[in-house]
């Protein structure tokens, strides 16, 4: 495969007769509205004669954006049957990802606090409010149960909003760290809570 990023003309481009991903206008918007924000940043996939394997929705955006060439990548090094089912691989594959919900939420909140259009991060306006609603106060606390985990055990807690994006803050850092090593518990915030608190006695405990 050749490494080497060129530029392309967008007019000598041939998109993928059966390209089975599908783009919106509202999509190719948003992509082109990413374009402008944070340039060409991902080359579109070429075989040898310019056919593009990956990037059907960049071009097409950049189509929308003007633009006259774009950045690519070559791979002629792919027979027919390998570069078919990359064109399906590259879609899929990405979209088999999943999200941490929590460090999505703390990633966005900060971003809106920096005052950064959330809208070019490509969530719709009913994700990110579903993501950044307010905690709902609480009413009459639930009854838990008691003894039926042993030796794990429930726990509550209230917290003001800004003290929970605190907490939720220190969960993400902790859990970032790794696994929490000589624990059997599988609940990666009681893993990371664990782990906080027995830092803090380890630099507190004694004073």
């Amino acid at each position: 495969m050749n490494h080497n990023i060129e530029q392309v003309a967008v007019e000598a481009l041939t998109p993928y007769a059966r390209n089975a991903r599908t783009h919106s206008p509202a999509q190719v918007a948003q992509i082109a509205g990413s374009i402008r924000e944070f340039g060409f940043i991902n080359p579109v996939i070429l075989d040898g004669e310019n056919g593009i394997i990956a990037g059907h929705g960049r071009v097409m955006a950049a189509q929308q954006l003007g633009l006259v060439t774009v950045p690519a990548l070559r791979a002629s090094h792919l027979d027919d049957a390998q570069r078919r089912a990359y064109v399906l691989a590259d879609n899929k594959l990405a979209i088999n990802a999943g999200w941490d919900d929590e460090l999505l939420r703390i990633e966005l909140i900060d971003l809106d606090a920096e005052g950064f259009d959330l809208a070019l991060t490509g969530f719709s306006d009913e994700e990110m409010a579903a993501l950044l609603q307010d905690v709902e106060p609480l009413g009459e606390m639930p009854v838990l149960r008691d003894g039926e985990r042993e030796p794990f055990r429930q726990m509550t807690f209230t917290l003001h909003d800004e003290q929970a994006e605190t907490v939720e803050a220190a969960l993400a850092v902790a859990r970032s760290m790794g696994a929490f090593v000589g624990q059997i518990n599988e609940n990666g915030n009681g893993n990371a809570l664990a782990r906080i608190c027995e830092l803090f006695l380890g630099q507190h405990g004694n004073s």
